[in-house]
């Protein structure tokens, strides 16, 4: 990232960096986490915690705390090392539901936060309703019945859903949309693993067959939880864009190393001209990237009125060129390029994925579009 940081943004973005390097570098996940279940060690997860990966969007009086005061901005430093180590870990959907929990009343909230933060349990985003979809769309239903909520409808894919002990679902009813925590062992929920392209991210579809929970599961108020969403697809965009820079940047650096160090005819392949024109266009798209995802990040942590914007703006341009870029490395690496033994591959996997998680770069243009309406509406 080309933020400015602190000293001790720098130590927090090295001691992820060496400990990502020591627990899971690419041969590890090549040759065992691969087929790991979960995908990683519950111990690596816990120690991550440790250093302060699920804690920056949560309050100090939560048990929170950034070591900035810019929660969203030190996030995106982690994340940016997951992209380059393409390391494995629900890194989103932790913290954008410990995000959610920060503030929640005594009972099941705060026990589920005390949980999520010191990494003992793993927490899923259930995104059942977005800013984005047409009226009548949407993959879950959350009604009112009696003093119960009941949930109905399936959402894929889930970030660790068949590993995690609560579920934050997101669904439309009674107005408008809803937010409730739900505990992944609930009557009624069915989770069924999917594969993935990713070696080591986990996913699965989760299924709510009439579930029913308690009024007091209900996060803010029901129907009114629009507000709340906005803030979550807000820290998601941001880590989703900065693990996929991230990992932009660890492709476009091996691709140049193995330019310069492959010959043919006698010369480095560096040295033609068309190759130069391709890497100049792999830079500026690298360089822009870095750009907008840094203005999300910074927009989200100083809770700029234009963050959903910008955040969005990073999600659809990220998300587009990302691709194009990983894609460009694997084809200017020759055919080692699409070798498994290569380490290339993990990450246009890490950049194709994040491409489609908490919104398409077409569903996040199209909330662009939507907000522009808006402030023409209202001008």
């Amino acid at each position: 990232m080309w933020h400015t940081l602190t000293s001790e943004q720098e130590l927090l973005r090295d001691t992820t960096a060496r400990f990502l390097g020591d627990r899971v570098p690419l041969s590890r996940q090549r040759k065992e986490l691969r087929h790991d279940p979960v995908g990683f060690d519950p111990g690596y997860w816990k120690e991550g915690a440790e250093l302060g990966w699920t804690m920056l969007l949560v309050d100090e009086a939560h048990g929170g705390g950034s070591v900035s005061g810019r929660g969203a901005v030190d996030l995106a430093l982690i994340a940016h090392e997951f992209g380059r180590h393409a390391a494995p870990g629900p890194l989103v959907d932790c913290n954008v539901v410990a995000a959610a929990l920060s503030g929640a009343s005594a009972g099941m909230g705060q026990d589920a936060l005390g949980e999520i933060l010191t990494g003992q349990a793993i927490a899923a985003c259930c995104l059942g309703a977005a800013p984005w979809d047409l009226p009548g769309q949407g993959a879950l239903t959350i009604r009112r019945e009696g003093g119960d909520m009941v949930i109905d409808g399936t959402v894929r894919p889930v970030e660790s859903g068949a590993q995690a002990r609560w579920l934050l679902v997101t669904g439309r009813g009674d107005g408008g949309i809803t937010q409730v925590l739900v505990p992944a062992d609930a009557a009624g929920v069915v989770i069924r693993p999917l594969g993935s392209i990713d070696v080591t991210r986990r996913f699965a579809a989760v299924t709510f067959e009439g579930v029913r929970v308690s009024a007091d599961a209900v996060l803010g108020v029901p129907g009114e939880g629009a507000p709340a969403l906005a803030r979550q697809l807000q820290n998601a965009a941001v880590m989703l864009s900065a693990e996929a820079v991230g990992a932009m940047d660890a492709a476009f650096a091996m691709t140049l190393d193995w330019a310069f160090d492959r010959y043919t005819f006698g010369r480095a392949l560096a040295s033609y001209q068309a190759i130069k024109h391709r890497f100049a266009d792999l830079k500026s798209w690298l360089e822009a990237s870095h750009a907008v995802s840094d203005a999300a990040a910074e927009a989200v942590a100083d809770g700029a009125a234009s963050a959903m914007e910008v955040a969005s703006a990073a999600r659809a341009y990220v998300g587009e060129q990302g691709v194009e870029l990983a894609q460009d490395c694997v084809q200017l690496h020759g055919g080692i390029g699409v070798t498994y033994e290569h380490d290339l591959h993990f990450y246009l996997r890490r950049v194709t994925l994040n491409r489609l998680l908490h919104g398409t770069p077409a569903d996040h243009r199209r909330l662009i579009a939507a907000l522009q309406i808006e402030r023409e509406k209202a001008a």
